[in-house]
């Protein structure tokens, strides 16, 4: 990388970090895929598939911290191989288990690891690092690859679910997890580029313990955590767990339903490449509060799909506008209004409650179809926590330079 031009490093790490997020993301999305196939041929429940589910967002919620922090110390390359490592090893013993516990150990212990390390806010982390001019724009691209990638992923795990088994379409993932950690491992950076500056005295030569305690007691922190907790309940939660099953319910077969989240995971990748641009442009927690109104807005949509694939596609455009496309103009925020130097744990701490909020949507989401036989209230759950987290972000002053102690509007 050392005789690389400046863009040219910037690209690669664009590159690589969208294709390791595409399938990553493409992963967790599998089981989604496969759980009406898994409770058919193995008896399992909704709700035991849905706790494998929270149990993972869970493990990833312990680790992204830790994988924050360390990036902030060594920089994203090892982070990413562990975590690739982690994943490809995880989705081979998926192929390979028959067994309940076994599964729960794959898919919700060693490939939750691989997911909590290949993960949004490493890459952000890494981009901030790295990059120099159009950092949100650069971040936008660079993470949608967890939902744009997947746009040709789902179908085509679809497709080999349809003409072989859901085996096969782990093993696939397996094995495409093991030619990214050789394109990492060969082309991205070594070690992280210093992001600590004289404007971040607070931060500088102190150790995780201290660091901690200045980033709890922010209150930009307090209200980014809190929004992203929800945004992990009405996204991947909900949303990434349940979108599947309920277009089965629905009455839609796995390839229309397939089609249908490959058409969100494109426009969703349109969406963070747009609010990546804009945040560049325009006041951010304005942006980021419309992001999360609109998004209470499609659950009603979501509500009245019935039989109508046609409903069923207009949510898919609508909702993938504003799925992921908050986690370039979060990532901005925390850099600027927490700090550079901590940005990879506080913005590891931030995606522990995304990730806290997403198993909670995904526990509760197979819980409530179990005992009502109906999706209608976790819908309308996310509506008002939605609109609730719009409103909470309109708090956030977006004024960087009036220092990281006092951003709340007066």
């Amino acid at each position: 990388m050392a005789n690389l031009s400046q863009n040219h490093r910037s690209v690669l790490i664009i590159g690589l970090s969208f294709v390791a997020l595409a399938l990553t993301f493409s992963a967790r999305a599998a089981l989604g895929l496969v759980m009406p196939v898994l409770e058919q041929e193995l008896g399992w429940s909704r709700s035991f598939t849905s706790g494998a589910a929270a149990l993972a967002l869970l493990v990833m919620a312990a680790i992204a911290p830790f994988g924050g922090r360390l990036v902030d110390k060594q920089g994203a390359r090892a982070i990413l191989l562990i975590g690739l490592s982690a994943l490809a090893a995880g989705c081979f013993l998926v192929a390979a288990t028959t067994s309940p516990l076994a599964f729960f150990l794959a898919f919700s212990g060693i490939a939750a690891v691989g997911f909590g390390l290949v993960a949004t806010h490493v890459v952000s982390t890494a981009v901030e690092q790295e990059v120099t001019e159009n950092k949100g724009l650069a971040t936008g691209i660079a993470t949608s690859g967890s939902t744009g990638g997947q746009f040709i992923f789902v179908p085509l795990l679809a497709l080999l679910i349809s003409v072989y088994d859901w085996r096969m379409a782990f093993l696939a993932l397996g094995a495409g997890t093991l030619v990214v950690m050789f394109c990492v491992y060969r082309w991205f950076p070594n070690h992280a580029k210093s992001t600590s500056d004289s404007a971040e005295p607070a931060f500088a030569q102190s150790n995780v313990w201290q660091d901690l305690s200045r980033i709890l007691k922010l209150p930009a922190f307090q209200i980014l955590f809190w929004s992203y907790f929800i945004c992990g309940y009405t996204t991947s939660g909900v949303i990434e767990t349940h979108f599947l099953p309920y277009a089965s319910f629905c009455g839609f077969g796995p390839v229309p339903s397939a089609t249908a989240y490959g058409l969100l995971s494109a426009v969703n990748l349109f969406g963070m490449i747009l609010a990546g641009w804009l945040t560049d442009r325009m006041n951010r927690p304005l942006l980021l509060g419309i992001i999360y109104l609109i998004r209470g807005v499609t659950f009603i949509i979501l509500i009245n799909v019935g039989t109508s694939f046609e409903v069923l596609i207009f949510f898919s455009i609508l909702f993938g506008l504003v799925d992921y496309s908050t986690v370039p103009v979060t990532a901005s925020l925390v850099a600027t209004h927490i700090g550079k130097g901590v940005m990879g744990l506080a913005f590891g701490l931030i995606s522990a409650g995304h990730q806290i909020g997403a198993a909670l949507g995904a526990y509760f989401g197979g819980l409530l179809y179990d005992i009502y036989a109906q999706y209608h209230w976790v819908w309308w759950s996310s509506v008002w926590l939605a609109v609730f987290a719009g409103v909470l972000v309109f708090l956030i002053r977006d004024d960087p330079k009036m220092g990281k102690q006092t951003f709340i509007q007066h």
